[in-house]
């Protein structure tokens, strides 16, 4: 394929090769996307593997955002029906006594710039599925908690809850990772 627009033109039109061109493009990054909603690397190739049937089957590109952003909301979208076919969200509303102890959160933020990617998605992929998801939606698809509330089915403090608790989790992750690195 020569470009985007022949691409997206020959995925409208159902050719293989333009199918197989985009899922060559953007697999790996829209993997990265299922992982980071699933937590587990074989249910995320479960997700990308929907994801792309759903939108070879229904390539619905408009072209309202770039191609990437709307693979990536289709890859999102799937991810969420899965956990919540699955059943994994854990609509917790969680108490200041259930929130792990950080010292200075300040210095763990600081502290957490410097890790590698690597390291702080795996944390994140450790996270549990309700506060992950919450996570994922508010930072990297910078969403409003009404729109998590929304997408989720679950009411906006919920969402607040479930951030709060996700930020304190990575907090004490980073907390403890620093401390073993000094060692």
């Amino acid at each position: 394929m020569e470009n985007e627009i022949e691409l997206i033109e020959g995925c409208r039109a159902g050719k293989n090769d333009a199918r197989k061109a985009l899922y060559t493009l953007f697999s790996g990054r829209m993997l990265a996307v299922c992982y980071r909603y699933t937590g587990n690397e074989d249910e995320a190739y479960d997700v990308l593997h929907d994801g792309f049937i759903k939108i070879f089957t229904h390539f619905t590109y408009r072209g309202e955002c770039s191609l990437v952003s709307w693979m990536t909301k289709v890859m999102m979208s799937q991810a969420i029906d899965y956990l919540r076919r699955k059943q994994r969200f854990a609509q917790l509303l969680v108490g200041e006594d259930q929130l792990p102890d950080v010292a200075d959160e300040s210095s763990v933020v600081e502290s957490g710039s410097r890790l590698s990617e690597e390291v702080l998605m795996k944390f994140v992929a450790e996270l549990p599925d309700g506060c992950r998801t919450v996570f994922n939606l508010y930072v990297f698809e910078e969403k409003s908690h009404k729109e998590i509330a929304e997408l989720l089915h679950i009411k906006e403090h919920s969402s607040t809850s479930q951030l709060h608790r996700a930020k304190c989790l990575l907090a004490k992750k980073i907390q403890e990772y620093n401390e073993h690195e000094r060692k």
